[in-house]
Formats: C-alpha cells, sequence, structure tokens
C-alpha cells in the first residue's frame, strides 16, 4: 500500500483511467500524539477490504491547539461537514454511499460531564464517533488481552496494564503508538474488544459501558481496513 503524504494525510491521486474510486474521510481526534499515531500506522500497514476503493485519511486537527473535549470536536466535524456538503451542493455532485466524505470523531469517556450531548449531537449531525471507556489505552491494551474489571473513567488502570507501560521490562513512551505494538495483532484486538463489549448487555448506551471500545468500527467502516 502507498504511504501516506504527511502534510495533508492524503494518499497519492491515483492516475486517470484506472477505475479506482475514492473516498474522503475526515478524523478530529481528542489526543495529539496517541491517536493520530496509531491511525498513521493503520493507514500505511492495513490490508484494504476494497483494493478498487481510494480512502484519503485527513486527521483536521492534527496541528490545531484548540480545545479537544468530545462536544469541541463535535463542533469542528459539524461545521466541516456542513462546508463540504455546501460544496458538494453547489458542483451540483452527487455520490453513491459508500463513496461519500464521512467525517468521524475519536473520543474518551475521561469522565466528561457532557458526554451524553456530544454523543446526541454527533448522531443528530451525522458525524461518526470512535469512543472508548476510560480511554483509547483499552483499545491498545485489547491487542494483547482480554480485558477484565471496571475502570470508573480513569484512564490509569487500563494504561497501566500494557506491557510496555512504565516500570515494564519494554517501558516505552506511553502516548507514542509504535508499529509492533499493533501490527498483527488485529483480529485479537477486535476479537477481545467485542467480548468485552458484549458483556454489559444491549440495554447500556455505550457510554455507561466499563470498559468499552468501538475503535475498530473507525478502522473498518471508516478507512476501509480489514486488517493490519
Amino acid at each position: 500500500m502507498a504511504r501516506a503524504r504527511r502534510g495533508n494525510d492524503s494518499l497519492a491521486r491515483p492516475a486517470r483511467g484506472t477505475g479506482q474510486r475514492r473516498r474522503e474521510v475526515y478524523i478530529f481526534t481528542e489526543g495529539k500524539v496517541t491517536e493520530p499515531g496509531y491511525l498513521d500506522i493503520v493507514r500505511e500497514s492495513g490490508l484494504p477490504k476494497d483494493p478498487a476503493l481510494q480512502v484519503d485519511m485527513h486527521i483536521m486537527n492534527r496541528k490545531l491547539k484548540s480545545d479537544r473535549k468530545p462536544l469541541d470536536l463535535v463542533d469542528m466535524a459539524v461545521a466541516l461537514k456542513r462546508e463540504k456538503d455546501r460544496e458538494a451542493k453547489r458542483a451540483k455532485v452527487t455520490l453513491k454511499s459508500d463513496l461519500r466524505p464521512q467525517f468521524w470523531c475519536v473520543f474518551d469517556h475521561d469522565n466528561y460531564p457532557h458526554l451524553a450531548a456530544a454523543m446526541k449531537q454527533a448522531k443528530d449531525d451525522g458525524i461518526e464517533v470512535a469512543f472508548s471507556h476510560p480511554c483509547f489505552e483499552v483499545w491498545r491494551l485489547a491487542h494483547y488481552q482480554v480485558v477484565n474489571g471496571r475502570f470508573s473513567g480513569v484512564c490509569g488502570g487500563a494504561a497501566g496494564r500494557l506491557p510496555f507501560a512504565p516500570g515494564t521490562v519494554d517501558a516505552k513512551d506511553p502516548k507514542v503508538v509504535l508499529p509492533h505494538q499493533i501490527v498483527g495483532r488485529y483480529e485479537t484486538a477486535k476479537k477481545n474488544a467485542e467480548q468485552m463489549n458484549g458483556r454489559h448487555g444491549e440495554q447500556l448506551q455505550k457510554i455507561d459501558r466499563d470498559p468499552y471500545t468501538d475503535v475498530y468500527a473507525l478502522v473498518e467502516r471508516g478507512l476501509g481496513i480489514s486488517t493490519y
């Protein structure tokens, strides 16, 4: 797979006449380092579900110093979606469903008091959310083991279990995601996450499921990646 250009996270455009289709995916992340680093690795190492579909990933707030709370991310995503919708309307462009731009927010529980409002606004305005409880580290942990117990919104409990957490033999900077930490482990991570999520029952909203993560939805439905 071709590597993404760091300037705008977009892959080179395919040559004319190749028959390749393309979709833009716009992402706003709560984290400044961990989530963008993870997404870069997935984009560069992942195997596409549909090789004929070119997915261009844009992490829109990678360098922005703006607020990164869930509601802030949703607000930015909604504003961008409305802008892109207006552009398409002016250009009289109608795309098939699988080629329409997608807008995603990646954020955590972290005991944020307005989670329900952020989720509702995202749903009402057509913004997808990749959500983790207590934090993104529970998804990283699922790459290694079944995740048990409750974290009550405290990220340290999940981060401390990582095999490369501070104090372990293989200790690394906990915020930095390295390729060898995730590549080759996707199937394990998704299986562990689905098992973890399923223990709560469908009656609970996902913001009330502790622990929980659905980052795999962004990997598959957003980025069009089958595995990495």
